[in-house]
């Protein structure tokens, strides 16, 4: 049986570039950001007690803010994986 030689290939050949560069970075961050302010906000409002009933899950804070942000938060990921910075 023949040893197959390990690919020496293994390193970025000058020509070739990185996927993602920094600013896609930030821009992941700043997307993850959003979508975690967006979860915390939508949190709460429960009752202590099973037995009544607390007007407070329909505040604006969880059903119009949060799912905004929660849509920015998604639309600046797909921005960031898309990005490509001209040369």
């Amino acid at each position: 049986m023949s040893k197959q030689k390990p690919n020496e290939n293994t390193e970025l050949s000058p020509n070739q570039q990185p996927l993602f560069r920094n600013i896609n970075y930030i821009l992941i961050g700043v997307g993850v950001l959003f979508l975690a302010l967006g979860f915390i906000l939508l949190s709460g409002g429960g009752s202590d007690d099973p037995e009544v009933f607390s007007s407070d899950i329909f505040d604006t804070r969880r059903l119009v803010v949060a799912p905004i942000l929660m849509l920015f938060g998604l639309i600046i990921e797909i921005v960031a994986i898309m990005y490509r910075a001209k040369k």
